[in-house]
């Protein structure tokens, strides 16, 4: 889990499956190293073998070449990156950022919802639809055309 938003998801993910019976170890990067305690910059389990990185979404990919980076640094393989929300944004180009992800990295990226599925939530919920107007803007404003 990228610091920040990541540490959480990827504590709840393991603590859900440990729940179901699957003991999966996480760990975590701090931003700024520790020069006490049990210092450095990675707190967890160890990175071995294949390493799923999981954060909340993807804008820059800036977490996650990061990421990547660190897992490669330990000597493990990053396998896959999983992300709350594609929210369908433009990268540098014309591709979305995830997709300039799996094409950087050749691992695939999987979303629990896109943008698409949160306008087709509020269109169908009365009490949310007064949110419709502004994630539509949104996506016009930066998303990628098409179903990215």
């Amino acid at each position: 889990g990228p610091a920040y938003k990541g540490i959480t998801l990827a504590a709840a993910v393991a603590i859900g499956l440990a729940k179901e019976g699957r003991s999966v170890p996480y760990a975590y990067n701090r931003k700024e190293a520790k020069d006490h305690g049990e210092g450095g910059t990675l707190v967890g389990a160890p990175l071995a073998g294949r390493v799923a990185i999981l954060d909340d979404v993807i804008s820059a990919g800036t977490s996650v070449r990061e990421s990547v980076e660190i897992i490669r640094a330990h000597g493990a393989t990053p396998s896959a990156v999983v992300i709350a929300l594609d929210r369908m944004e433009r990268g540098t180009g014309s591709l979305s950022a995830v997709q300039e992800v799996r094409e950087a990295y050749g691992i695939p990226v999987l979303a629990v919802a896109s943008l698409k599925d949160l306008i087709g939530y509020l269109t169908d919920s009365p009490a949310l639809k007064a949110n419709l107007e502004a994630v539509q803007r949104y996506r016009e404003t930066y998303g990628v055309s098409g179903d990215a």
